[in-house]
């Protein structure tokens, strides 16, 4: 079943002659793991933020095409449509982003989780302790944590932090995430972690990642998309992109001729 639906959809950023995306086409399977790859600057991170209007954050950049998400009550939408202030918080809670770099609030552990949780209308005390706890133990921090609530999220490692980032975006259960490059700031064991939380969440949540990893890719998706310098390369299942690719482009990218 497909929940984002991309049509037609070209993206340009401010001050820019080109366009970073040009014409792509592609569908989102539901409860899937769907891998974004190519080399710096093809675009992959461009749609990522475009899935939630995050680019909206700043002035001036211009899209064109459709990009239609089913909502809980199984209706499509074109989030390229959405106006209001309120819309655009609700969408960026359905589909929550992780970043490269772990953002934790400067604030408590708690705290950070509580926060999204509040704007999203959760206020009785019992109610975000049994939110903030379910979070946690969804991001595999639980154990780690549960002692220190009250302390700065920025005491925790690296790797922490970005299981708390996790933490706070799945505590308002969103039915998409986005990840972009999650674990490239990290260390092998951290990575693995990461891992092993994407293919948990799958469960539960549909997810689509950026990586520049091809075994990352390998390891976690079932679906991988390349993309290069604007344009939608190639979509199919992860183990055909990786063995048995249709396009010559990533036949070469995938055996390292480029990238």
């Amino acid at each position: 079943m497909t929940i984002i639906d991309i049509k037609s959809f070209s993206f340009t950023y401010a001050k820019s002659s080109q366009p970073a995306l040009k014409n792509i086409n592609l569908q989102i399977k539901k409860g899937q793991i769907t891998a974004l790859i190519g080399a710096s600057g093809c675009g992959k991170s461009t749609l990522l933020r475009s899935l939630n209007r995050i680019h909206d954050l700043y002035p001036n950049n211009t899209y064109s095409g459709e990009i239609w998400l089913k909502s809980r009550d199984k209706k499509m939408e074109n989030i390229l449509e959405l106006k209001s202030e309120k819309e655009l918080i609700n969408l960026r809670q359905r589909v929550g982003m992780i970043f490269q770099k772990p953002t934790p609030f400067p604030m408590s552990i708690f705290e950070n989780i509580a926060y999204g949780l509040r704007i999203a209308g959760v206020d009785d005390k019992y109610q975000l302790e049994e939110r903030v706890k379910n979070a946690l133990k969804g991001a595999f921090l639980w154990e780690e944590v549960k002692d220190k609530l009250n302390k700065s999220a920025n005491d925790l490692s690296g790797g922490q932090q970005q299981r708390l980032c996790i933490a706070r975006a799945i505590a308002v259960e969103p039915e998409i995430l986005l990840f972009d490059e999650p674990t490239s700031a990290l260390d092998p064991i951290s990575t693995k972690a990461i891992e092993e939380l994407i293919l948990e969440l799958k469960n539960k949540i549909t997810v689509v990642i950026v990586t520049h990893n091809l075994q990352q890719a390998k390891r976690v998706s079932d679906f991988t998309a390349l993309f290069y310098l604007g344009d939608l390369i190639e979509y199919d299942k992860t183990e055909n992109i990786f063995s048995n690719p249709r396009e010559k482009k990533t036949k070469e990218y995938i055996s390292g001729e480029f990238g």
